[in-house]
C-alpha cells in the first residue's frame, strides 16, 4: 500500500508539472496533425553550427555542408552505403562475360541473383539490433570490412556453385542500409527526417546504377591489355578497395550521435521529437536489449511497412538485377548500351528517392500522419501501373522512357516508406528499420523466384506481373493506424489524450507502465 500511495503521489506531481508546462502547446496542436518542430535548443550545444532540437539533432538539412557532425555523418553514411551498392551490383553487368567463361546456365544466373538478395535478408535483420547495441558508425564499418574480401573473391570464381556463394555473401553488405537510416534518425529531427533518410539512401542507391555503367568500362579497359577471362576477374579489385576505403573514413571521421560516439554518449535512445511525449526513466537506466527486440518484433506496423518496402525497394532491386539483360535480349542492344540503360534506372535515385522523403515531410506538416500514408499509397500505386506498362511496350525508346518514369515513382515510394518508419517506435527504431529493410530484400527474393527464375522466362510478362503485385500490395497501407495520429481513413482515437501519450505501447494495449518509467506510445 505504501508503494502504491507513493507511486500515485509521484504520478500526480509529475502530471501537474507536465500539465502546466505543456498545456498551451498541446491544446494548440490539432489532434490529427503531427506536432510541429518549431522549438529548438541551442544552449546545450554551444558548438553547433546549425539549428538543433533539445536532443542536439539538426532541424535543418544541409547536404552540401561539412561544418557539423550531422552533415559529416550524412556524407559518410551515404558514401559507405554507395560503396556497398556498387560492390553488390558490380557482378550483374558482367554476367554475359562471366557466363560465357564459366558456362553458366540461365537458371544458375537467376539463382545467384536470388542468393544475393537472400544474403541481405539475414544481415539486415541482425543490423537493426546491432545498431541499437553498438551504434550505426561501428556497425557500418564492421560490415564493410567483412564483406570487402567477399567481392574480391569474385575474381577467384571457377564454378556455378562458387558464383552463387559469392553473390550470396556479397549481398550481406546491403545491410549497411539499416545503419544508414538509423544514423540519419540519430542526427536529424523529425521535421526533416524524411528528407534526410531519402537523400542519404537515394544518393547511396545511385551506386547500383554507377556500377552498371562503370564495370563494363573497367572490364573493357583491362581487356585491352589482357585476355577476357582475366579482365573480368581483375575488374573486381576496384569495388573491394572502394569499400574498404569508405569503412576507414567512417571510423575516422564519423560519430554515432550529436553527443559523440555511442560508448561516450549519455543519450540512451533516440527520442522522436514529433511524438511530443515525455520519457521518464527509472534507476535501472535504458531499456534492455530484449525489451527493445520484443518491442520492435511485436509492432504490426513494422511488418506492414516491410511488405510495402518489399514492393517498392524490392521491385527496384529486382529491376536492377534484370533490366540490363531485358534490354540486351529483347531489343538486341550491345553489352555497353544495355549497361548504360540499366545505369540510368539506378542513377535516378539521386533525385527520386529524396523527392519521396520531401513529399512525406511536406504532407506530414500539412496533413499529419494521414498525409504521409496517403502520399505513400498514391506514389506506390502509380509505380505499379507504370511497371505493368513497361512490360507491354514493344518499342526500344518507348520502353526506355517508361522505365525512366517508373524509376522515379518506385524509388520515391521507397523514400515515402522510410518517411513513416521513424514514427513507428522510438525504443526499437533499429529493430523496426531492420524489419522494414529486410522486407525490401524479401520482396526482391520472392519476386525474382516467382517471376524471373528458371529457363525460358518471358521477362516482359514477368515485369508486368511484378507491377500488378506492386499495385495490389500497396493497399496494405490502409491497415496502418496510430492512436495519436490516426490512419489513412480515420482520425486519432477519441480516447487518446495527453495522459495516454505518456504511456508505453504494449503488444496488446497502448497504455501500460512498465519498469517504473513512462515511455512514448510509439
Amino acid at each position: 500500500m505504501f508503494h502504491e500511495d507513493l507511486n500515485s503521489k509521484i504520478m500526480y506531481i509529475g502530471w501537474s508539472s507536465i500539465s502546466k508546462s505543456h498545456h498551451q502547446r498541446v491544446s494548440s496542436t490539432p489532434r490529427d496533425m503531427e506536432p510541429s518542430q518549431g522549438n529548438t535548443k541551442t544552449p546545450s550545444f554551444p558548438d553547433s553550427t546549425i539549428p538543433v532540437d533539445s536532443d542536439g539533432r539538426a532541424t535543418v538539412f544541409r547536404p552540401f555542408s561539412l561544418s557539423s557532425p550531422h552533415s559529416r555523418a550524412f556524407h559518410l553514411a551515404w558514401l559507405s552505403l554507395f560503396s556497398c551498392f556498387f560492390s553488390t551490383f558490380s557482378i550483374p553487368p558482367l554476367v554475359p562475360v562471366i557466363s560465357s567463361d564459366l558456362n553458366l546456365s540461365a537458371s544458375t544466373v537467376s539463382t545467384a541473383g536470388i542468393a544475393s538478395f537472400a544474403g541481405s535478408i539475414f544481415s539486415r535483420l541482425a543490423m537493426g539490433p546491432l545498431c541499437d547495441l553498438i551504434g550505426p558508425r561501428t556497425s557500418s564499418a564492421i560490415l564493410s570490412f567483412l564483406t570487402a574480401p567477399v567481392i574480391l573473391s569474385a575474381s577467384l570464381v571457377s564454378s556455378p556453385r562458387s558464383f552463387i556463394l559469392v553473390r550470396f555473401f556479397v549481398g550481406f553488405s546491403l545491410a549497411n542500409f539499416v545503419a544508414n537510416q538509423y544514423w540519419m534518425s540519430s542526427m536529424f529531427s523529425g521535421n526533416v527526417i524524411g528528407l534526410a533518410n531519402g537523400v542519404s539512401a537515394g544518393w547511396a542507391n545511385v551506386g547500383a546504377g554507377i556500377s552498371q555503367l562503370l564495370m563494363p568500362l573497367i572490364y573493357a579497359t583491362i581487356a585491352e591489355f589482357s585476355p577476357r577471362s582475366i579482365a573480368w576477374r581483375v575488374s573486381f579489385v576496384f569495388p573491394a578497395i572502394f569499400q574498404v576505403t569508405t569503412a576507414v573514413l567512417v571510423l575516422l571521421y564519423g560519430q554515432d550521435t550529436p553527443n559523440g560516439n555511442r560508448k561516450n554518449s549519455n543519450q540512451n535512445k533516440i527520442i522522436n521529437p514529433e511524438e511530443e511525449v515525455l520519457v521518464v526513466q527509472g534507476e535501472e537506466g535504458r531499456s534492455s536489449f530484449v525489451e527493445i527486440l520484443i518491442g520492435g518484433l511485436g509492432n504490426y506496423r513494422a511488418w506492414i511497412l516491410a511488405l510495402l518496402y518489399g514492393y517498392s525497394y524490392g521491385v527496384e532491386l529486382t529491376t536492377d538485377n534484370v533490366i540490363a539483360g531485358y534490354f540486351y535480349e529483347r531489343f538486341g542492344v550491345n553489352l555497353e548500351a544495355a549497361g548504360t540503360i540499366a545505369a540510368s534506372f539506378g542513377i535516378s535515385n539521386i533525385a527520386s528517392r529524396p523527392a519521396g522523403g520531401m513529399i512525406s515531410d511536406a504532407l506530414g506538416k500539412r496533413f499529419g500522419m494521414r498525409g504521409r500514408l496517403w502520399g505513400l499509397w498514391v506514389v506506390q500505386s502509380v509505380a505499379g501501373l507504370l511497371c505493368v506498362l513497361l512490360g507491354r511496350v514493344n518499342s526500344l525508346w518507348k520502353s526506355i522512357a517508361v522505365m525512366w518514369v517508373f524509376s522515379v515513382f518506385v524509388q520515391a515510394a521507397s523514400g515515402l516508406v522510410f518517411g513513416v518508419v521513424p514514427f513507428v517506435s522510438t525504443r526499437s527504431l533499429g529493430v523496426v528499420a531492420g524489419i522494414t529493410g529486410s522486407g525490401g530484400t524479401v520482396g526482391a527474393v520472392v519476386t525474382q523466384f516467382l517471376l524471373f527464375s528458371g529457363d525460358g522466362v518471358r521477362k516482359q510478362k514477368s515485369i508486368s506481373l511484378m507491377g500488378l503485385m506492386t499495385f495490389v500490395f500497396s493497399l496494405s497501407v490502409t491497415s496502418i493506424y496510430f492512436p495519436q495520429w490516426g490512419g489513412m481513413c480515420c482520425g486519432p482515437s477519441e480516447e487518446e489524450d495527453l495522459s495516454r501519450r505518456l504511456l508505453v505501447e504494449d503488444e496488446e494495449e497502448d497504455d501500460k507502465v512498465t519498469s517504473g518509467r513512462l515511455n512514448p506510445v510509439c
